[in-house]
């Protein structure tokens, strides 16, 4: 800490500047305005008083010593955060724009002040590190005659693959998709995380020797079982992506998706491949059913899109803005917090529950709130298209968490409605049927503490292993994955990989 007194002198926390946003939602270009790397960084970046006890460090998954190059942001040593940041974080230009920052809800000095800019230090460390060529290409300076397979090329397999490779590793990453990411590429739009920061990876990994596949989905182009005999290990990253789905009265009717059947046509729009499901908002009355991150996407892509209007709704009461009494320091407390997205338009009804979808003014009296949980034989319009949903505003009761307050039901219009509900588990129809593994008791591929599968020399990480996550959690279980794959394969240890973290364990301060 080069100021002891740095958080006394600026009690202000800055944040980025955003581009209008009359200009921005007509691209689909980074919303902000501005790098990290601003004349207040260093500034701001004193603000860390590199406490006794760094809790910033535990709310973080990959352990990223933050004191540490907090203070050589302070001091403008580039290199030497990279150098620092790069030993616990593989892609730290990932996190740095999509992760919520457990970090700074861990900060201390978040007790009694704004929380030190940790997320803005970090974009800012890997942003000038690639602007000044500190990154290169590590490949092995030897190599075992170990190969591995990884199936899934989201953060988990990227960090997985990375580390093998660098290990001396021969590693080949499959991905169903034509691009290689995982939900990064087409679950996140662009203007959140522009694609060329994925490409831009993706080069430096083929460099080290990691081998890509795009276009091939194991199960179908190549078995489980063949997959296992071709590697001497196979690691299963293929996230979570099973929707949950809403069975109300009326899901039938057309015109209602999931929103990951609508979120990757957008982005391959944008880039000129052709689109899958060819949904679009344009001129439609959108409804978004879930207030998640996801949700929020939505609603961003669906403003570009231009919507006619665009409704989110969530069975949730808004959350507080300050951290409430039942969620102290350093827990993680679900706050309040405005996306970009929000900030651009739409609606967001909170405390809002869906009943039914209706497809013409006559049908929405067939359904009410007390016989739609059983209603049969709802009728489409002739078009067979969702016209509207009916809703209702919910309280806690008595009966459970969520009760319908009579009175309250309406219809608002939707042409498109997006479900934005969550994810159950990964789709493992063929790899229990092929290379059968054992599941947990919420449908995931189950592990023991090394990430290893009931089949030998098959290992689980990321959301496929722990459920649907966080980015930052798939790039630290990748690492810890690579590292007990590692060991599996040398006899004694050949290479400098860490020990592998538990899957298994967990910081207090994080939702599972």
């Amino acid at each position: 800490m080069g100021d002891p007194r740095g958080f006394l002198k600026v009690r202000t926390r800055r944040e980025l500047a955003e581009r209008p946003i009359e200009e921005r939602i007509k691209d689909w270009f980074d919303v902000h305005a501005e790098s990290g790397l601003q004349p207040w960084t260093r500034e701001q970046a004193a603000r860390c008083m590199d406490c006794g006890t760094p809790f910033c460090m535990t709310g973080c998954p990959l352990g990223n010593v933050i004191p540490e190059w907090n203070d050589l942001v302070r001091q403008g040593k580039w290199e030497d955060a990279y150098n620092r940041l790069s030993q616990t974080s593989n892609f730290p230009e990932f996190t740095g724009r999509i992760c919520p920052a457990l970090c700074e809800q861990a900060c201390v000095l978040g007790i009694h002040q704004p929380p030190t800019m940790i997320k803005n230090d970090e974009v800012t460390i890997i942003d000038q590190a690639w602007e000044l060529g500190y990154v290169k290409s590590l490949p092995p300076q030897r190599l075992t005659d170990q190969t591995v397979a990884v199936v899934g090329s989201g953060p988990a397999g990227l960090a997985v693959a990375q580390q093998l490779t660098r290990a001396g590793h021969t590693v080949v990453v499959y991905e169903k998709d034509d691009a290689l990411g995982g939900l990064m590429r087409y679950g996140i739009p662009n203007f959140k995380l522009e694609k060329g920061l994925i490409d831009r990876r993706i080069e430096q990994m083929e460099a080290e020797g990691t081998r890509f596949r795009t276009n091939v989905e194991i199960g179908k182009d190549i078995s489980w079982d063949e997959l296992r005999d071709r590697y001497d290990a196979v690691v299963v990253a293929i996230g979570s992506r099973v929707p949950r789905d809403m069975k109300i009265p009326g899901r039938e009717l057309d015109g209602i998706h999931f929103a990951l059947d609508f979120l990757p046509d957008a982005t391959r729009r944008v880039f000129g491949v052709k689109p899958v499901n060819d949904i679009t908002a344009k001129d439609k009355h959108v409804v978004v059913i879930g207030g998640g991150d996801t949700g929020s996407d939505c609603l961003g892509t669906s403003i570009r899109q231009g919507a006619k209007s665009v409704t989110v709704l969530q069975i949730m009461p808004k959350e507080p803005t300050s951290r409430p009494d039942n969620q102290p320091w350093p827990t993680f407390a679900r706050l309040y917090q405005k996306t970009t997205s929000m900030a651009e338009g739409g609606e967001y009804l909170y405390n809002t529950d869906s009943v039914n979808f209706v497809g013409s003014e006559e049908e929405q009296s067939k359904v009410t709130i007390e016989d739609s949980a059983t209603a049969e034989g709802f009728v489409a319009d002739e078009r067979g298209h969702v016209t509207g949903l009916k809703i209702v505003n919910v309280a806690p009761g008595e009966n459970g968490p969520f009760t319908r307050q009579p009175g309250t039901e309406r219809v608002i219009p939707a042409d498109l409605v997006l479900i934005s509900v969550g994810f159950l588990h990964p789709d493992t129809t063929t790899l229990v049927d092929q290379l059968p593994v054992e599941l947990d008791k919420r449908g995931n591929i189950a592990r023991n503490d090394n990430f290893a599968t009931s089949q030998d020399g098959v290992f689980v990480c990321g959301d496929a292993g722990r459920g649907q996550s966080l980015v930052v959690w798939a790039i630290a279980e990748g690492r810890s994955c690579a590292a007990a794959v590692d060991e599996y394969l040398s006899s004694e240890k050949t290479s400098e990989l860490p020990a592998p973290i538990k899957a298994s364990d967990r910081p207090m301060m994080l939702p599972r």
